[in-house]
């Protein structure tokens, strides 16, 4: 991608592992039910392919079930993301954080050891925005002091992620990864990502 000076990234499910997290969520859910792990998961496949904005709460609502909070404390970032990080910020690109989450973003990537490698953060909790809101992506622009054709915007949700960029001049990369991106499908050129990835590594290629 030519003249790209930033990088924006989404969290869950791009730079963070969130498969425990979610299988725990399930198994919380459907405790005491007569639905098992399998059917919901198959389910919930179902409704990211058919539905481009379903995920879990929307399959335990299917089922007339009650989600539990969300177990931040089972996430981990993909193996390959603090190298990607760290090599992004070498070749001189400028990164950003534009995520759905909860309170203590900046704390886990700290945690995590990752929180040097971003210019800015923005999570939903402490915007008090969440995606695919466009406030939250004005406020990215707004943050980089740069014109919006100059970023990208990298995510694992067609609907959160790839769509609302698109429509404020970003590029836009789906990484087709995680627990909801590999069954969501293009509808539409609307959610026409500029390119698919398939790992964090594939960026490097991307962006030398």
């Amino acid at each position: 991608m030519k003249d790209i000076k930033w990088i924006f990234f989404d969290l869950g499910s791009t730079l963070i592992d969130e498969t425990e997290a979610y299988k725990l969520r399930v198994l919380e859910c459907i405790e005491g039910s007569n639905i098992t792990f399998e059917e919901f998961d198959k389910m919930r496949k179902k409704l990211a392919h058919d539905n481009i904005n379903c995920g879990d709460i929307d399959t335990a609502k299917f089922y007339g079930l009650q989600l539990k909070p969300w177990r931040s404390d089972v996430e981990y970032p993909y193996t390959d993301a603090k190298t990607v990080l760290e090599t992004l910020k070498a070749r001189g690109y400028k990164l950003g954080v534009v995520a759905n989450q909860g309170k203590g973003t900046k704390d886990r990537l700290k945690k995590w050891g990752l929180i040097d490698y971003f210019d800015f953060v923005l999570a939903s909790f402490e915007e008090g925005v969440s995606k695919p809101d466009k406030e939250i992506f004005l406020r990215a622009i707004k943050c980089a002091n740069e014109d919006s054709s100059k970023c990208v915007m990298i995510g694992d949700r067609l609907d959160n992620d790839i769509l609302p960029a698109k429509k404020l001049g970003l590029k836009t990369i789906f990484i087709k990864h995680g627990v909801v991106a590999p069954y969501q499908e293009v509808f539409s050129d609307e959610y026409q990502p500029d390119l698919t990835v398939y790992s964090l590594l594939d960026l490097l290629k991307i962006f030398k």
